[in-house]
């Protein structure tokens, strides 16, 4: 059965007029359909009455009463106040608003219900602006179920919204079409939907408040199974939609790519050999490849890439990489030099900071078809870079893009393949959910004589510990990276700024050659100070995270970061893998200031205890949430409405059977599932 649309009008609900439509609009509230899916996010107990002689501060509670007085106060500012009593206490109620109504209503003898947060004010206990109901002398009842509280935007209130949505259950019980098949439902013991939105908006007093703040009764787990299968669904319908297109197939000659492979100073690992086994016959085939290369940091994603490039160099085709960084885009612009220079190949050059000339040089050189592999920054999706037979994108750290941006270039070609790769591993949860259109390979083998890397959380107390490690380090042939938040001096932050750790760090080790290097430098002192390092010029190289990925320096054997309880774990994961990618032992410091908050703790304890980047993008799920995790601009996941994969984790891997089942037997009821959550957006750089 599909979604009736456009649905029941709001203005027929009482007391909802086009000016209030128009603010429901802001929520993305169209129809009485759509406010029924405006789910709460919390709810309050009104259900049990509290004494007020057992009242204490910053208790939310309900009361019962009788007005014993009532009367405006002050001149310049106005304030109504009301004294409720109940046998047992009495409550002040202050409105710093004086309203007729509540003149009207809160006349001495009335009988008031009053609900809101007790505070301590001038004399005894108040609640500021409760919610009220008053009647004849007796006290109103308090409500007999739960009361939601709902998310708001400007000019509407809870208690209207309540009674719209009242209201629309009333008149749209019988009208709601069921999406979901009976099996599935039956299985997890879920109810219809008329049941679940019931539960939902009006839980009985009985319920499990517990479970209900938790997201755990069975009418919000089918609600939230609802809204991930929509947006799977809607994913696997674009990655469908995509597959229907033809792309170039590039077979190749294997002259390009076998010359690559005998030329390496090492071999491929099972996993580098799997994860391009599975990229070459993306590429043969004549439909579009859309790849996902997770593998973590230093596992080798980048040879898999090159020798993709050079498939599709071989079959006639230009191909093109992109990062997010100047640093990174010039990292990968060096290793596929030395690589693919020897091999004839040049390797072309656009970001944003070439000067017009030579920018205009390499547009021209890309769209005649000169330039065969180009690397390049964002500066490849401008409008006047065109392409004349683009075969091949890669993407590498694809959550630093928008899904606008890596749609531009994917059309800078005629269906192009697409090769994304990313050194932030995502949780299983994520990725079936966000990448649902996007075909997966895993990276899970690090190259012969990798060592773990040891990680220790010290106190910036013990500062002169660590420096005497980095003089035994350097003593031993080695070197060291020292990693600040800050470029220059915040008071506000008080973080140790890389330019002041610089000049610090000078003047401790008057021995020693201290390099700098942060994002505000030109390219070009970028890279004499990235050379020097690289070169051993360099004993220690003070750093913000511009290092954060693609530097290559396997003597660099230890990591110090500073103040690491600022940093989130995705990034203190991808800086400890800038040490370790040689054969001797490495180190990470994470330098901290006391005391540290809970999700501080959570994040340095995560990363003592693995090196894994798969365990470490799980608690970093759970600690800042989807839309944090990919980039807020990578997908809708960050405005689902009641869905939550931290904490809805184990429902996500029943979503492939069912959107399956749905696609198969019942494509007009997935229709409708997507329509009813994720909206019109049918492309997938509007899904997000």
């Amino acid at each position: 059965m599909t979604e009736q649309r456009p649905g029941r009008s709001l203005t027929e609900l009482s007391g909802l007029g086009p000016r209030m439509a128009e603010r429901l609009e802001r929520l993305g509230i169209t129809t009485q359909h759509s406010l029924l899916f405006h789910l709460p996010y919390r709810y309050q107990d009104r259900t049990r009455v509290v004494a007020m002689g057992s009242l204490a501060p910053e208790q939310e509670a309900g009361c019962q009463g009788v007005v014993r007085a009532a009367e405006v106060v002050g001149r310049r500012r106005p304030m109504f106040v009301v004294r409720i009593e109940d046998g047992s206490g009495f409550l002040t109620l202050r409105f710093f608003q004086v309203r007729d109504y509540l003149k009207r209503t809160l006349q001495p003898g009335r009988g008031v219900w009053a609900f809101g947060t007790v505070r301590r004010g001038s004399v005894g206990l108040e609640m500021v602006h409760p919610e009220i109901e008053a009647s004849g002398e007796a006290p109103p009842d308090p409500p007999s179920h739960l009361t939601p509280v709902y998310p708001l935007t400007e000019g509407l209130t809870q208690g209207r919204l309540r009674s719209w949505i009242a209201q629309a259950l009333t008149r749209n019980r019988s009208r709601l079409p069921e999406h979901l098949p009976e099996t599935l439902r039956a299985e997890h013991g879920w109810p219809a939907l008329p049941d679940a939105l019931e539960a939902v908006h009006r839980p009985d007093a009985e319920a499990d408040v517990e479970a209900l703040l938790a997201f755990r009764t069975p009418a919000q787990e089918r609600l939230v199974f609802e809204e991930l299968l929509a947006h799977h669904l809607a994913l696997r319908k674009v990655g469908q939609q995509r597959r229907q297109a033809r792309a170039p197939a590039l077979t190749g000659t294997g002259s390009l790519t076998e010359g690559l492979r005998e030329a390496l100073p090492f071999e491929l690992t099972g996993a580098q050999r799997r994860a391009w086994d599975e990229v070459r016959a993306d590429l043969a085939g004549d439909r579009p490849m859309q790849r996902l290369i997770q593998g973590d940091v230093g596992s080798g994603k980048t040879v898999v890439a090159a020798l993709a490039i050079l498939q599709a160099v071989e079959s006639g085709y230009q191909a093109a990489l992109m990062a997010p960084t100047e640093i990174l885009a010039e990292q990968h612009g060096a290793t596929l030099k030395e690589w693919l220079e020897p091999m004839g190949l040049t390797v072309h050059w656009l970001a944003g900071s070439l000067p017009e000339r030579e920018r205009r040089a390499e547009a021209d050189a890309i769209a005649n078809g000169a330039a065969r592999v180009v690397v390049g920054t964002h500066a490849l999706f401008q409008k006047e870079v065109r392409f004349a037979e683009l075969g091949l994108v890669v993407i590498d750290e694809q959550h630093r893009f928008g899904v606008h941006q890596r749609m531009a270039l994917k059309e800078k070609g005629r269906d192009p393949h697409l090769l994304i790769m990313t050194a932030t591993p995502i949780p299983r949860t994520l990725a079936m959910t966000a990448f649902a259109d996007l075909e997966g390979s895993v990276i899970d083998e690090l190259p012969p004589g990798r060592q773990p890397v040891d990680t220790v959380g010290i106190s910036d107390a013990r500062r002169d510990e660590v420096e005497a490690r980095i003089r035994d380090a350097v003593a031993g042939g080695q070197q060291a990276y020292w990693v600040c938040p800050l470029v220059d001096e915040s008071e506000m932050l008080q973080l140790e700024a890389a330019t002041a750790t610089h000049e610090r760090l000078q003047a401790a080790f008057p021995e020693l050659e201290v390099g700098l290097i942060h994002g505000r430098m030109s390219p070009e002192e970028k890279e004499a100070a990235m050379t020097a390092f690289k070169d051993g010029g360099t004993h220690l190289l003070v750093a913000t995270p511009v290092i954060e990925v693609g530097v290559d320096v396997p003597n660099a054997t230890l990591m110090v970061i500073e103040h690491a309880e600022r940093m989130g774990l995705a990034q203190l994961h991808q800086l400890r893998g800038r040490v370790g990618r040689g054969s001797r032992k490495s180190a990470c410091v994470l330098l901290y200031h006391p005391p540290l908050g809970d999700k501080a703790k959570r994040r340095i304890a995560a990363m003592r205890e693995t090196n894994d980047g798969f365990r470490i993008a799980q608690v970093d799920l759970e600690l800042r949430g989807p839309g944090e995790v990919l980039g807020t601009r990578q997908t809708g996941l960050e405005q689902m409405r009641i869905a939550d994969l931290g904490r809805d984790r184990a429902l996500v891997p029943a979503l492939p059977r069912a959107a399956d089942t749905l696609l198969s037997d019942d494509p007009d009821a997935a229709d409708a599932l997507i329509r009813r959550w994720v909206g019109e957006r049918a492309v997938y750089g509007e899904v997000g």
